[in-house]
């Protein structure tokens, strides 16, 4: 196979063919050349060669870069240093001593299988340098299973397969990226780029397909804040030699059937016999045993040797433990389905951003499908939904998913769920006096994704901290507010049995500003409370235009009402407000005004109607949410 960089590093800044130097004058570091080439085996395995070379411009880039890092998984992949070479900017040459790298076990959280970095301290260096380097890996692209020893755990889960998902965008200036794969004649590759253009071409040499993509002059790519992930915005490829999503379902399927990932235990048996006993209906199995299976596995994943990515660990490891990642989460409820009566497999997924139609395994998450009596699958995911009212968490609305089934299943998509299954509602009855001090009390109650967001003091949270806690935000409205009384039931850690619902009594001396005979006061339901259940109010709305998709938390019907008492003789000098906006994406209404001697009454409902949304979306979501935040303006009542 020809080697991808046959210029020197030097040379490569110079040849920009679009920018020029000029382009890169500003940047800490700039990267004259990105390079992958892999050398695919029939079995699937590959030989990578990562060559990179940057040019170090400023100070800070130079202690940014003083130690280079490459990241890999040793159950899929063995990596090194081939070379390092150092070119100063007063022509001397270094070549760095690559046998003095060293291996160290990666940062982790929650999940410990035992990922790698190598290192390589290059040094001190000077604005000017080039550092040039290649490193060699041999396995797969990522850490999805161990198959046994020696070569064979370079070898992937679908053996045969290869795959692999290339950005194409940079986070600094890069010259030049290239990716080239050399393939096994026999081997059919059907890959796309996305969101963006490069040079791609296939030649045959020596006997193989020898695919090369290419793209120059690359500048960071420019993301927006609350934007969707690179993958969905910035320019990619994506290749694969499995035909179909199909193939890969089928696989999935016979993989974890084989390895015996579900079979039943006694002891398991009868904690499902238990839970289901007086269930009638199968939504109430399903519910009761999805709830069990989410609050009581923990989630923490451990390295296991063999069941570690497509292959789920056993239910007798799961319920001995009571511990996992979300594969092992999943499983359990799997086999708990199943001991129950019911259909149900394992399916991939992908939290984050979107899976395309090539079927590459941008996968990083796994969830649970049970068939109904009316034949369809309904999705599961007990990972997500630890005491929450929900079986499948909104917050993973609009995700592609994978079903392993016997059948086989091309890709699927889970639905928007509407507004009002996520509702919060906030209803707040207040009397000002003539000292500006406020009395009165707000009822919130919520349900779906809400519900889960207020309960969370109840259902993760020390008892001895709750009324701390529920003070806490009055305390955001105003530091003088004194709570009184709350009234949150019996037992509000009991998620299934209703929607939340807590009712606060409070004082608030000084809240409203005195001005001579006139006083200046927030609505209380407008002023930082419970702005942890409004996400919306995170997503800068001051821009008119956007070039990319956007998300939110979840769909969402936000309700308000507020009933302020005025002192005898005061009035509201505010006009009286009245708006009403409808589109696809996003519906408001809102009102206010002083009805009667005394009373200013406020009343709100925001639906937004979507989790991910498209760039077309924007108008529509930013003026309902404008339309919104109008109403938390200072109200002037005059004496």
């Amino acid at each position: 196979m020809k080697r991808i960089l046959t210029l020197t590093a030097v040379s490569l800044l110079a040849l920009s063919p679009m920018h020029g130097q000029e382009a890169y004058a500003g940047y800490d570091c700039v990267t004259l050349l990105d390079s992958t080439a892999v050398t695919v085996q029939p079995t699937g395995s590959g030989a990578f060669a990562v060559c990179k070379a940057f040019k170090v411009q400023t100070p800070k880039g130079a202690v940014a870069n003083r130690i280079i890092k490459y990241d890999y998984d040793p159950l899929t992949a063995h990596a090194e240093f081939r070379y390092a070479t150092i070119y100063r900017a007063n022509g001397d040459v270094i070549n760095l001593d690559v046998t003095q790298a060293r291996d160290y076990a990666a940062p982790a959280r929650a999940i410990y299988w035992g990922a790698r970095q190598i290192m390589l301290e290059v040094g001190r260096l000077q604005p000017g340098d080039v550092v040039k380097y290649e490193i060699a890996k041999k396995g797969f692209t990522y850490a999805l299973l161990t198959a046994g020893g020696d070569d064979e755990r370079f070898v992937p889960p679908m053996r045969g397969q290869f795959y692999d998902i290339v950005p194409f965008w940079a986070t600094e200036p890069t010259v030049r990226k290239v990716y080239q794969v050399s393939m096994p004649m026999e081997k059919e590759l059907q890959f796309q780029f996305y969101q963006g253009e490069c040079t791609s071409s296939m030649r045959y040499e020596d006997g193989r397909k020898v695919y090369t993509f290419a793209s120059d002059d690359i500048l960071p790519f420019a993301k927006e804040p609350n934007g969707v992930d690179p993958f969905d915005s910035a320019p990619k490829l994506m290749m694969s030699s499995t035909p179909r999503w199909e193939d890969k379902s089928l696989w999935f399927n016979k993989v974890n059937e084989d390895y015996g990932s579900f079979t039943a235990i006694p002891e398991a048996q009868r904690k499902v016999d238990e839970l289901i006993k007086g269930k009638k209906t199968e939504m109430e199995k399903i519910a009761v045993l999805t709830h069990w299976v989410a609050d009581n596995i923990r989630y923490s994943g451990i390295s296991m040797g063999k069941g570690e990515g497509f292959t789920l660990h056993n239910l007798k490891m799961n319920y001995t433990d009571r511990c996992g990642v979300c594969k092992d989460i999943a499983g359990t409820l799997i086999a708990f389905l199943r001991m129950a009566g019911f259909e149900a497999y394992p399916a991939m997924t992908m939290a984050g951003s979107r899976v395309e139609s090539i079927p590459a395994d941008h996968f990083n998450h796994c969830v649970a499908v049970v068939k109904l009596a009316s034949g369809t699958y309904m999705p599961l995911d007990p990972t997500w939904v630890p005491f929450c009212r929900e079986l499948w968490s909104s917050a993973e609305q609009q995700q592609n998913y994978l079903p392993g089934v016997p059948e086989g299943s091309d890709l699927c998509l889970t639905p928007v769920s509407a507004p009002e299954n996520h509702y919060v509602r906030i209803h707040a009855d207040n009397r000002l006096d003539e000292k500006g001090t406020l009395r009165g009390q707000f009822t919130i109650n919520a349900e779906g994704q809400s519900d889960s967001n207020i309960r969370r003091v109840f259902t993760t949270g020390w008892q001895s901290d709750w009324q701390s806690t529920l003070e806490k935000q009055l305390l955001a409205v105003s530091p003088n507010a004194k709570l009184l009384r709350v009234d949150y039931g019996k037992d509000p850690k009991n998620y299934q049995a209703a929607p939340i619902k807590i009712t606060f009594s409070y004082e608030i001396p000084d809240y409203a500003i005195i001005a001579g005979d006139q006083m200046l006061v927030k609505p209380l339901v407008m002023n930082n409370l419970y702005n942890q259940v409004k996400s919306f109010l995170r997503i800068d709305t001051k821009p008119e235009t956007r070039t990319y998709g956007f998300k939110d938390a979840c769909s969402r019907l936000v309700e308000q009402e507020e009933t302020i008492r005025l002192p005898k003789g005061y009035t509201l000098l505010n006009a009286p407000k009245n708006d009403a906006q409808r589109s696809d994406v996003a519906d408001f209404e809102g009102s206010l005004s002083q009805e009667g001697d005394q009373n200013i009454v406020l009343r709100q409902k925001l639906a937004l109607k979507k989790r991910v949304y498209e760039a077309a979306d924007w108008e529509g979501f930013r003026s309902a949410v404008n339309a919104y935040k109008s109403y938390g303006d200072y109200l002037i009542i005059k004496k």
